[in-house]
């Protein structure tokens, strides 16, 4: 289906689903919740609404009960890409439906998006901003003003299976060196002793989205530390192409990633690391806690162990940050209600929630503090420990339409349809032109 009919078919989607909220009472997933009243204010939040976004909801309505119901409009991400739900919430926002009252971006279209939102400013004081860890706000500020709130962080990372690197000389000492980062020619020189060539030792997403873009732009850091330090994306210089061909060559020369990794989004490349002993994947913090709900065979999930990314010689660990933000839309008519919601999902009950049932990692100051709270949860100070190593892509207006043609490219050059260097010149021009691409 071409895209743009693919996205008007969504929208039609979309605007039925809230029409169908709008004559009956809030039900996510077939549960009524029965105290709620007609009296209650209905304020309907679009996101992906895992388990832990429905008991959160469920705590929300409960304790707001007769004043304020939250309801779901589940967009789930094994139906919607990030980019169709980008258009889907972009198209909405442009008609200036009232009907969206919350909803969450992935924490790069903030820019995007904030001339369609409440600035935030007036009713989030200094003290409640300070209580939300520094790299989860600084994505929420554009030109001074507070234009969202988030509701969690990711962080690149990296899984591998402990039973196939037990096999390795001192398997306990390579597991502590993952954890905290080994160098990539330590992971590919393991990979070559374990004779992985030409199979699925090293997964990653390749897929023209903007997963291949958190690949290619934490190698590109990886190499040089300075790299977007000046918010600017360079793709002539010589640190974009030796990433670039770093990731060819994973697939092509050293054949220790395969060729599918093309097709490949989170979830297929998970998928594919399973069913296909595969040793190493690239991922995102929650994948456990989701794949749990949704994966038919869980046996392997017990020799599944989290690392940081591998660096180059030389240089340090680092990751590129992810997440998802949360705005009131400009045009929503229950605005007061929406930001109760929002400042809500802050809170330290509903970011534990958020962590405990679906892995997302908090943004509150205060889960961290929690000494008790932390003894139980180990892997909450390894998240804190990546995050504190991890970096931003650029903040830019029309980063969109950047990173749209850098991934169409770079895509491309890993399919080896065309070569590296025509990939990015090819991207440059074509970004510099202020021309869009059409899928």
């Amino acid at each position: 289906m071409n895209t743009s009919v693919k996205i008007l078919f969504l929208l039609l989607s979309l605007v039925a689903a809230l029409a169908m909220f709008a004559l009956y009472s809030g039900d996510f997933g077939g549960s009524s919740i029965s105290y709620l009243t007609d009296r209650a204010q209905k304020v309907y939040f679009a996101d992906h609404i895992s388990p832990a976004h429905r008991v959160v909801i469920e705590q929300f309505n409960k304790k707001y009960a007769g004043r304020i119901e939250v309801v779901a409009v589940d967009l789930p991400f094994n139906k919607f890409s990030t980019n169709e739900r980008k258009e889907l919430l972009a198209r909405s926002l442009r008609s200036k439906s009232d009907r969206l009252d919350v909803f969450s971006v992935d924490y790069i279209w903030t820019p995007r998006f904030a001339k369609w939102c409440v600035d935030l400013t007036p009713y989030f004081t200094e003290e409640e901003q300070q209580r939300i860890i520094s790299p989860a706000m600084q994505s929420c500020i554009r030109g001074g003003r507070l234009v969202a709130m988030p509701i969690y962080i990711d962080i690149g990372m990296m899984y591998y299976r402990t039973d196939i690197v037990g096999r390795v000389p001192q398997a306990d000492e390579f597991q502590k060196k993952l954890r905290q980062s080994i160098t990539w020619r330590e992971l590919l020189s393991t990979g070559t002793m374990l004779g992985y060539s030409r199979r699925p030792y090293y997964t990653f997403q390749a897929n023209d989205y903007e997963g291949l873009i958190c690949n290619y732009f934490e190698i590109i850091k990886s190499l040089d530390s300075n790299a977007f330090e000046h918010n600017t994306i360079d793709l002539r210089s010589p640190v974009a192409k030796k990433a670039l061909q770093f990731l060819v060559d994973l697939v092509h020369l050293q054949q220790l990633s395969p060729k599918q990794v093309v097709e490949f989004d989170e979830n297929k490349s998970y998928e594919h690391m399973l069913e296909h002993d595969g040793v190493f994947v690239r991922g995102w913090p929650n994948f456990l806690e989701n794949f749990r709900k949704v994966y038919g065979d869980t046996s392997k999930f017990r020799y599944i162990g989290r690392a940081a990314l591998p660096h180059f010689e030389g240089q340090k660990a680092t990751s590129v940050y992810g997440g998802w933000n949360l705005m009131v839309s400009k045009f929503s008519t229950k605005k007061d209600a929406a930001i109760e919601f929002v400042r809500y999902l802050q809170t330290e009950e509903a970011q534990k929630t958020m962590f405990e049932m679906g892995g997302y990692i908090p943004v509150n100051q205060s889960v961290y503090q929690d000494a008790s709270y932390r003894s139980h949860h180990p892997d909450l100070t390894y998240y804190r420990t990546l995050v504190d190593n991890g970096f931003h892509r650029p903040f830019l207006e029309d980063y969109t339409r950047i990173s749209d043609i850098i991934a169409h490219f770079v895509h491309r050059a890993i399919k080896k349809e065309i070569s590296v260097d025509e990939a990015l010149e090819q991207a440059t021009v074509m970004i510099e032109s202020k021309a869009l691409l059409i899928k």
